[in-house]
């Protein structure tokens, strides 16, 4: 018989992610590192413990594009590793459609790994950090440094494109507090890594194929390390922030923050130098043992302290690294209003600095009540902003438009609502950061205060802070009139919605030195409650005077009708703020406070007519006032148009030398006789106010009507 030379048919072959066997699960190819003898050696030879996720119909030999999922501090990889069938969120909203099971669904492989010195990437998980591999190399936290950290990422995707698993042209970063701060990171280095002298060099494989990022996506992240953890308040959003301005002066600790990070990291990770690791730190830039131990020590402030700050100014923040010709990837970028680990100035900074260079820099932003704890991460802003994130990376990893991507500028913000449980308020949306805001409210008080280093209430300082007081952003405490603060109370509210970063001048005469200027917004309820809305830490100049300018988180939050924003500053807010060692005084004086609305007139005006508009001189005539003004209702997502017009109640009009109030129809009627032309004058707390004038005809030659004419105003 004649041979058949038919092809045989072969099972497809499936691929082998650092050598580990890939199995099916929730409609994706699961490769996972299993135990710590699979664990796969990093640049450095550190063992990292690593899974891919990739498509249930992926094969050998077809890169994919590729998404690195990073996680937060104290976390491992399996935070963004989705466990229900659906390949949805496990137990958070925050991982909802941002997980490897759906990016691999929707076509991309996915890289989820334990960063070094964490669980078992020689970490204590199972005393990791012990094994021979880990003992032999510097495996311990180094704090989202570029030359270990940074690389360490790279390193892996390096591999996974030498396999023909990654397409090296469509690689994205994504990740969370943490892993977020090393996305802009990865971001601005884009097609370099950070070789450990300091110096750059291109990102190649290990077989010497050029890698570049293609598009990141930070979510809740830091771009200035020392301006998150030690604000000096010289952050402003209207102007672009200079590379160096966290270190001049050094800032604020923020005490509860760092102190409860430091703890976490030494449960969950290996620091150099700590029991019952050995040998000691052989790496004196990741002694983060000593660095925390001169934070917490205070002022003044030692040189060892400030060489820390320009160490993680220049290996341990992406905003810093300079550009030297290289664009970042385009970046989607994540902060929350109620956010006091990360708040929205580390992701302004980046957007302000790409825009200024770049006015049409592909970067947009994302705000909503999310992030840290006080945040609330609301589940519709959440699952808006994660799908809008799978959009941004189908346009830039996968050139698809099939989904709605944020165009390059675009700003979206949901605001906080109370109680925790109620649904974010918006979308808010702008063509950029500038518009977001339509007017804004502004109050001020000239009288000086004095504010003292030991002055405030220690009980409500403990209620808001952010790991003391716990994750509630609408918790309530009593309003007063803290000793040794100094308050400016602005208007009641007739409902307007703040939108953006609080901006404060003052004059300040400071006395001693090492002095903080902290402040709190508050919302003051007509019950005497508040709540806290947005803060901020400034860091004074010894026996520093003169006019300041500083700007606070920032939020987006609606001040009901009857309410009224309330600002204090104060010398110390501790727990959150580390209290100043050395004692101080600060004469504060012409308080000016500007907050950014979502409303083009925050303040609403009255507007009053009358009918008839006009009279004959002399002779008695009934008038008829009627006082609009829009609803009293904060603006809501399709807030575009003029705000509806309304009746108001309750409005003193002054007309003629007699004084009434409007009643529930907004009207207020009297009969007078008038000879001249006579203003009405229409006033209420919480708007402003309106003035009309009556036309009087006096009768005058050619016309029993002639004579002058008063024209309305």
């Amino acid at each position: 018989m004649p041979r058949c030379f038919c092809r045989r048919r072969h099972p497809r072959r499936r691929p082998l992610p650092f050598g580990h066997d890939c199995e099916p699960q929730n409609g994706v190819l699961f490769c996972e590192t299993e135990d710590l003898d699979d664990r796969v050696p990093s640049f450095d030879g550190t063992p990292l413990d690593v899974d891919v996720t990739l498509p249930e119909d992926a094969e050998r030999g077809e890169p994919l594009p590729t998404i690195v999922m990073l996680h937060g501090y104290g976390g491992n990889k399996r935070d963004f590793e989705a466990e229900s069938p659906e390949g949805d969120a496990d137990d958070s909203e925050t991982t909802y459609h941002y997980n490897n099971v759906h990016f691999a669904q929707q076509g991309y492989a996915v890289l989820n790994y334990t960063a070094r010195g964490f669980g078992r990437s020689c970490g204590r998980t199972e005393r990791s950090n012990m094994t021979p591999d880990c003992l032999a190399n510097k495996s311990y936290i180094h704090l989202a440094d570029q030359r270990w950290e940074g690389r360490d990422s790279q390193h892996l995707l390096g591999r996974l494109v030498d396999q023909g698993i990654t397409d090296r042209h469509a690689i994205g970063t994504t990740g969370i507090s943490y892993g977020g701060g090393q996305s802009i990171e990865l971001a601005y280095l884009r097609d370099r890594i950070r070789k450990l002298d300091g110096s750059f060099k291109r990102w190649r494989s290990p077989e010497g194929k050029r890698l570049e990022i293609s598009a990141a996506y930070p979510r809740w992240p830091w771009s200035d390390l020392v301006y998150s953890l030690l604000p000096n308040g010289r952050f402003l959003d209207f102007r672009t922030a200079p590379k160096s301005q966290s270190l001049d002066p050094l800032g604020v600790p923020i005490q509860s923050y760092i102190s409860g990070l430091f703890a976490l990291g030494g449960v969950t990770g290996t620091y150099c130098g700590a029991p019952p690791r050995t040998p000691p730190c052989n790496d004196p830039s990741a002694d983060l043992t000593s660095a925390f131990a001169e934070v917490v020590k205070g002022e003044p402030i030692s040189a060892r302290a400030r060489a820390f700050a320009r160490e993680l100014v220049r290996f341990h923040s992406g905003f810093p690294i300079p550009k030297n010709g290289t664009e970042p990837a385009p970046l989607l970028l994540q902060s929350g209003w109620t956010d006091d680990l990360f708040p929205p100035s580390e992701t302004i900074r980046v957007y302000n600095d790409l825009r200024t260079d770049d006015p049409d820099a592909p970067v947009s932003l994302q705000f909503g009540d999310l992030g840290h704890a006080r945040a609330s991460n609301k589940e519709n802003s959440d699952r808006a902003f994660n799908d809008q994130g799978v959009a941004f990376f189908d346009r830039y990893l996968q050139a698809s438009g099939a989904r709605k991507a944020p165009e390059p500028g675009r700003v979206t913000a949901y605001t906080q609502t109370c109680p925790q449980d109620a649904p974010a308020d918006g979308p808010f949306k702008a063509k950029r950061y500038s518009s977001l805001d339509r007017g804004a409210l502004e109050f001020a008080r000239s009288s000086s205060q004095t504010v003292s280093s030991g002055g405030g209430n220690p009980a409500t300082s403990t209620a808001v802070d952010p790991i003391a007081g716990g994750r509630d952003a609408c918790r309530e405490v009593d309003d007063e009139n803290e000793p040794g603060t100094a308050v400016v109370r602005g208007p009641v509210s007739r409902g307007f919605t703040l939108l953006g970063l609080p901006t404060i001048t003052a004059n300040v005469d400071t006395n001693g030195n090492f002095g903080q200027l902290d402040s709190r917004l508050w919302d003051v309820a007509p019950n005497g409650k508040q709540r806290l809305i947005s803060r901020s830490g400034y860091r004074l100049e010894n026996d520093q005077e003169g006019r300041i300018t500083f700007q606070q988180h920032g939020n987006g939050y609606c001040f009901a009708s009857g309410h009224r924003p309330k600002l204090q500053l104060l010398g110390r807010d501790a727990p959150y703020y580390r209290p100043s060692n050395t004692p101080f005084s600060i004469e504060v004086s012409d308080v000016d406070i500007e907050l950014p609305t979502a409303e083009k007139d925050p303040v609403p005006a009255l507007r009053l007519s009358v009918d008839p508009d006009e009279a004959r001189s002399g002779r008695r005539t009934r008038f008829t006032f009627t006082v609009r003004s829009r609803d009293d209702e904060c603006a809501r997502k399709d807030s575009v148009q003029p705000d509806p017009s309304v009746r108001v109640e309750g409005v003193k009009v002054r007309f003629d030398g007699i004084v009434g109030e409007t009643d529930e129809n907004g009207r207020f009627s009297v009969t007078r006789r008038v000879s001249d032309a006579t203003k009405a004058r229409a006033a209420k707390s919480g708007y402003q106010r309106d003035t009309e004038a009556v036309e009087v005809d006096a009768a005058g030659p050619g016309s029993p009507f002639g004579g002058d004419r008063f024209r309305r105003r």
